[in-house]
């Protein structure tokens, strides 16, 4: 018996006209991973969303990337075999069909799949375990009790309040004012402190790169540093209900000088309306009919102002009635 007789028992003859197929696409995944791999890095990385505007976004660009360039090979690999194929082993128009050669087992081929398909998934598990846990937690909520927390002494704290369906936030370090804008200075490390007054919400600040569950009763914690000034789109991203869609705003990030005077000069002009909101908190107890009207009232909404009775204030009907002016407040029924 000759090798080239027992090389035809496993299938694997030295002169299988099919191995100059598998070297040619070889050669040519190789080619391109080699052409592809530097753009993606070099090129293509300044590019992904969702940008750099913070830590955590720039984490986040860094980990599409990483992903991208581990997925490059095979998705090179696949639409290289399909244009091979299609255009070197398509049938000839007219001739007539012929049944191809049994198709064998490889235990090589077999063992290469599972290694190279086990070590992909492996490798992806570990990156992003590591990219979850070290690095701030990718800008993701980490609960009440962060297992990661930044190691500046310099931390602005915004509390993020959702409902049915808008955001609002408070910031605790001036006074505890309310607003329906989201400002952040710029160069500093921002602690979302992110919490509901009604069903599950998801806030989602694209450009932050910030993602966190707000569940009610829940503080969820979700840290990141500013890093560029610009424009934040703030969406929920979980079904609450049937103006879910509608849930969105917009926020800035701007400088550091700039921030100080928005947030002083709103504290004082909110200084009236300040004084009729619950007392700060990580987590509010909303009303017995739930949130609608951007109030969320504890056991005693106000203490201040229980001589007022119920009145007729916002959707939920069971507000102390409150008339605002641009003299001030005044109590109504």
């Amino acid at each position: 018996m000759t090798a080239t007789d027992g090389d035809r028992r496993d299938g694997g003859r030295a002169d299988d006209p099919n191995r100059r197929h598998w070297r040619f696409l070889l050669l040519v995944v190789l080619v391109g991973t080699i052409i592809v791999e530097p753009l993606l890095w070099f090129v293509i990385r300044v590019h992904m969303p969702p940008g750099r505007q913070t830590t955590a976004a720039q984490g986040d660009q860094f980990d599409a990337t990483v992903l991208t360039m581990m997925a490059s090979p095979v998705v090179i690999a696949v639409l290289a075999y399909f244009t091979y194929a299609m255009v070197v082993w398509r049938h000839p128009k007219g001739a007539p069909l012929v049944d191809g050669p049994p198709i064998r087992s490889n235990l090589k081929v077999q063992a290469s799949w599972l290694f190279m398909t086990s070590a992909i998934v492996m490798g992806a598990f570990v990156f992003g375990t590591y990219e979850l846990i070290v690095p701030a937690g990718a800008g993701g909520g980490e609960g009440p009790s962060p297992i990661w927390t930044p190691t500046s002494k310099t931390i602005l704290p915004v509390q993020v309040i959702g409902q049915q369906w808008q955001w609002t936030y408070r910031y605790p370090t001036y006074g505890g004012f309310e607003t329906t804008q989201l400002v952040l200075p710029d160069n500093t490390w921002i602690a979302f402190h992110v919490t509901s007054l009604d069903v599950i919400h998801s806030f989602w600040a694209y450009q932050l790169g910030v993602k966190a569950d707000a569940n009610p009763q829940v503080d969820d914690v979700a840290f990141t540093k500013t890093q560029q000034t610009g424009k934040v789109t703030v969406r929920c991203d979980e079904l609450c209900g049937i103006w879910h869609g509608a849930m969105y705003n917009y926020g800035y990030v701007v400088s550091r000088s700039s921030f100080n005077s928005w947030a002083l000069r709103t504290e004082k002009r909110q200084a009236p309306l300040t004084k009729l909101l619950p007392p700060f908190s990580w987590t509010y107890s909303p009303s017995a009919n739930g949130a609608g009207g951007g109030y969320y009232p504890s056991s005693i909404p106000f203490p201040s102002s229980e001589s007022y009775g119920k009145g007729a204030s916002g959707p939920e009907g069971n507000l102390p009635g409150v008339k605002v002016s641009h003299k001030g407040l005044s109590g109504g029924q």
